[in-house]
Parts: structure tokens; C-alpha cells; sequence
């Protein structure tokens, strides 16, 4: 017992402090610790969008419905949604290094659980583990990168971190086609298990543990009660409402429930000694507008490219692991550019990288409204490309922004609002984009198909083709003659088309309002205050 504390007391580094002689070595080398959080973090991106391409294969094998498969990743991503924050604070209070390698061994543990069951339920329970285990390591990621590179390193080693997560993010769909395709569903998630091993050993050998001086040493469990109300009944709210319908009672419900505990989140943070999130953090205009910006981000970009996979995958009849590879250019623009936007931002400061990214994503979503049945790969390639070139800035941006206007005691609860507030707007942008594209073809998919003169549909019938439709299927019953059923393809896909497209230009004016917001923000005021934990 002696021993462990003396290693815990011998690992941890207040802030600020002269670079301990260990640091120069494995454990607490910058570089380093970016690559073995990376791994982690890696894991975590992977599993939001690796997952979707093997859904089909598991209804099929589980006998699961559609609404099951669905709870798959709305699992996933409403626990991730709901924690993150909180397990920011647990960063905070007990050490990023103790917060990362719980969350990479249990994200590996539930993986695993996940290959190993019979039964959608199970797999449904698991996903929500990996959400919360996922939550404890992002933001543990973020706070231990603060904590060990200097000032002027830490936009470039964000840079390289926003990498990872982009790339992971969108090189998802490409292997998971493989491993569904050349292997099983199940590879998709045994997969992690050596990777979070990796990712373990490299964490208790290279990690060292950070924690400020005047860390929180409480905890404000009213506070985190309302929080999570608040994130989970918003969430929830995003989610249903496609199914429920947006006029619905249980939608607006929830909302309001959302909005009641953030307003007395919000009272009670004012009166609590140690709070889970100083509201003084907001007083701060750059670190608001940073998570504003996340958010608009977000809501443009995993909205827009919920319904391109569709129109790759539905509309040119794709297999998965080819639009995958039609998703390359976004991939790797992304890869390339993150790096290359953290040295500029360290040069030049947030603002004209962070407006000028927003640019890019607008042009893109615009250039992505005109895509057409017909359109070819290499126009396709090059609004992809614009795309990963106006997301890479604003990754590496937005987040030294968050993290870098906080106190170094609170980087943890930053790092939580900068993956929170992503969270947010993607399921914000795939429930109001899915809304906008379900009222499009709703209004003119009975006329379209009146025009083509195909045979009337019943209500309930055109009700079932309109579902069909919005992820870009034609509602082709069995033994059609084959000159109808290529009319009712033509239908289907342009009525789906005119849905993306609009879809699309509301994201481009998302992006459009985010030019705005970015050109409020500003280098982070305590990007210093972690300067002297490591020498480089």
C-alpha cells in the first residue's frame, strides 16, 4: 500500500512545475503520450460510424428489428452524450491518467462482451457500456495533452489528435465493409480487445499522471444529477423525435423537461461551493463561441453525411466497403490538413482558420445539394475533399479554443463540453436534417409519382414508400414488370435527391451562421498554464 502511493505521489505533476526528470524519458514524453492516447481515442471515433455498416448482418443474425438496430448506435451516442462532462470532473478530481486506462479497459471489456453475445439485447446493453467508457477516455485524452505539451505545441498536437479522430471517424465505414464482408459482425467489435490492450500497455508505461494544484476535491452530485437529466431528456428528444413526429406531445415533453433541468442546473451551479461547471467558464466569449461552433459543426457535417452514405450506398448502388472508398477523399484531406491547421493556428491564432474552415464546410454542403443520380465520382471526390478541408481547422481549432480558455484544474470538464457539445450537434443535425428531408419527400414524392403515371397508392401505401424513400430505396413490390419498376426508381431516387438537396442547404446555412461565431473566438487566454509540465 506504502509503494502505490509513493508511485502515485511520484507520478503526479502540479501545475505549473518544472519538467520532472522523468519526462525526458518514456513516461510523460509528449510525443509519446500523444501516441498512446491516440490509440485510445482511436477506439472511441472508430465505434461511431464502424458500427452502421454492420447493422444489417446483425438484425439478420439476431432477428432483430429495425427499431433494435437503431438503439444500437442511439445507445452509443446518448450515453456518450450524457457522461462526457461528468467524466470530465472524475478527470479532474482523481487524475486523467486514472480516468483514461478505466475507460480503454472497459470501452476493450464491453467490445468484447459485445462479440460474445446471442441476443440484441445484450448487444444494445454493451453499446451503452462502450458509450460510457468511451466518455470517461476522451476527455482524459484532452486534459492529458493539455497537462504535457508546451504553449506553443499543443495546437500541433491537437492538430494530430483531431486526425486520429476524423480519420477514425470517417475510415469507419470502410473497415467495417471489410471486416462485415471478409470475416463477421462480430470482428467489428472483437477488434477493439487487442487495441485496447495495446492501448493499456502503452498507457501505464508512457502515461504520467497531471493533476493542478487546486483540483476540485468534491463532487457536486446535484449537479450531475441535473446535468445528465438535462443532456439525456435533450438527447432522447433528438432521437424519438423522427419517430414521434416534431408537433408531438412526447417530443415537446422532453424538451421541456431538458430545458427545466438546465435552468436549475444552472440556479444550483451558482450556489454550490465546488460546482461541476463554473458558469464563470462562459463569461469567457472564445470558449462559448468555441462550443457553439462544435455544435453548429457538427449539426452541418454528421447531418449532411448521415444521408450521403444513403445516396453512395441506395441511389449508386454501392457496396459498402466502395462508398466507404468513395469517402477516401474526405479521409484523407482530413489527415493531411488537421496537422497543417494546428501549425497555422499556432501562427496566425484561431480566428481566420477556424472562418475560413466554415467557409470550406458551407461551399461543400452547397456543392453537395447539387449531387444528382447521375453525378460522377470525380465531382463527387472533390466536395468530399472541400469538405475533410473545412472540418480539419475547425477540429483543431475549436477544441484548443474550449480547452485552451479554461484553467488547467478544469480542462478535464472542457475537454467534456468540447466531445458534449459535438455530440449534440451531430444528433441534432441528424434529427432536424432527417425532419427537413422526411417533410421534402413527404410533400413531393405523391406527386412525382402521380406525374410519372405509375398506379395510385393507398395512404398507408404511400406512407410505407415515403419511409423507403428517405434513405434513398425504391418501394419496388416483388414481381413488377421491369419497365415499372425502373419508373419507380427514377421516382424514388430523385424524390430522394430533392430531400439531400435541401437537407444539404440548411447544413450549408448552419455552416454559414458558424462563420459568424468563429470570428468571435480567440487563442486560448490559459493555453500556458500546462507549459512547463514537459519539455519537449
Amino acid at each position: 500500500m506504502t509503494s502505490q502511493i509513493t508511485v502515485d505521489k511520484a507520478d503526479r505533476v502540479p501545475e505549473p512545475g518544472p519538467a520532472p526528470a522523468s519526462a525526458k524519458g518514456l513516461r510523460g514524453h509528449p510525443w509519446l503520450t500523444l501516441f498512446s492516447v491516440a490509440i485510445g481515442v482511436m477506439m472511441v471515433a472508430l465505434d461511431g460510424t464502424i458500427v452502421a455498416i454492420a447493422n444489417p448482418a446483425i438484425q439478420k443474425d439476431l432477428s432483430a428489428s429495425f427499431a433494435d438496430v437503431q438503439w444500437i448506435t442511439n445507445g452509443y451516442f446518448l450515453a456518450l452524450a450524457v457522461t462526457l462532462i461528468t467524466a470530465g470532473k472524475l478527470g479532474d478530481r482523481f487524475g486523467h491518467r486514472q480516468t483514461f486506462l478505466i475507460g480503454v479497459v472497459g470501452f476493450a471489456a464491453a467490445s468484447g462482451a459485445i462479440g460474445l453475445s446471442d441476443s440484441i439485447a445484450f448487444v444494445i446493453t454493451f453499446r451503452v457500456f462502450q458509450g460510457l467508457f468511451g466518455a470517461l477516455l476522451m476527455p482524459a485524452a484532452l486534459g492529458l495533452l493539455r497537462a504535457t505539451f508546451p504553449a506553443e505545441k499543443l495546437n500541433m498536437a491537437i492538430g494530430i489528435w483531431g486526425m486520429v479522430i476524423g480519420a477514425s471517424t470517417a475510415g469507419g465505414p470502410i473497415l467495417g465493409g471489410l471486416l462485415v464482408q471478409h470475416v463477421s459482425w462480430q470482428s467489428v467489435f472483437f477488434i477493439n480487445v487487442p487495441v485496447g490492450v495495446i492501448a493499456l500497455v502503452l498507457g501505464l508505461v508512457i502515461l504520467l499522471d497531471h493533476r493542478a494544484e487546486n483540483a476540485p476535491r468534491s463532487f457536486d452530485i446535484l449537479g450531475i444529477v441535473l446535468l445528465s437529466g438535462a443532456m439525456f431528456c435533450l438527447v432522447w428528444a433528438l432521437i424519438k423525435a423522427p419517430a414521434w413526429g416534431w408537433g408531438d406531445g412526447k417530443t415537446w415533453a422532453f424538451l421541456a423537461a431538458a430545458v427545466l433541468c438546465f435552468v436549475l442546473f444552472a440556479l444550483w451551479e451558482t450556489r454550490v461551493a465546488e460546482p461541476l461547471i463554473p458558469l464563470g467558464l462562459f463569461r469567457s466569449v472564445p470558449l462559448s463561441a468555441g462550443v457553439v461552433l462544435m455544435v453548429l459543426m457538427a449539426i452541418a457535417f454528421m447531418g449532411g453525411l448521415f444521408f450521403v452514405t444513403f445516396y453512395l450506398q441506395n441511389v449508386h448502388g454501392m457496396s459498402p466497403v466502395d462508398s466507404g472508398l468513395h469517402l477516401l477523399p474526405l479521409t484523407g484531406m482530413m489527415i493531411v490538413a488537421s496537422p497543417l491547421a494546428g501549425a497555422m493556428i499556432t501562427k496566425v491564432g484561431p480566428r481566420i482558420p477556424l472562418a475560413g474552415g466554415m467557409v470550406c464546410t458551407a461551399l461543400a454542403m452547397y456543392g453537395m445539394s447539387t449531387l444528382e443520380a447521375g453525378t460522377g465520382s470525380g465531382i463527387m471526390s472533390v466536395w468530399f475533399a472541400l469538405l475533410g478541408l473545412g472540418l480539419a481547422p475547425v477540429m483543431v481549432g475549436a477544441t484548443e479554443v474550449i480547452v485552451g480558455n479554461a484553467p488547467m484544474e478544469l480542462s478535464g470538464v472542457a475537454g467534456g463540453l468540447q466531445q458534449a457539445a459535438m455530440q449534440i450537434g451531430g444528433s441534432l443535425g441528424t434529427a432536424v436534417l432527417g425532419a427537413v428531408m422526411a417533410s421534402k419527400v413527404d410533400n413531393d414524392l405523391a406527386g412525382n409519382w402521380a406525374d410519372a403515371k405509375l398506379p395510385p397508392l393507398t395512404a398507408g401505401q404511400l406512407d410505407q414508400a415515403s419511409e423507403a424513400v428517405q434513405v434513398g430505396v425504391a418501394p419496388v413490390p416483388d414481381q413488377t414488370p421491369a419497365a415499372i419498376a425502373a419508373k419507380i426508381t427514377d421516382v424514388a431516387h430523385d424524390t430522394f435527391i430533392s430531400g439531400m438537396s435541401l437537407a444539404c442547404l440548411v447544413a450549408a446555412g448552419v455552416a454559414v451562421v458558424a462563420i459568424f461565431v468563429a470570428l468571435l473566438t480567440k487563442r486560448g487566454e490559459n493555453a500556458e498554464a500546462g507549459a512547463g509540465a514537459a519539455h519537449i
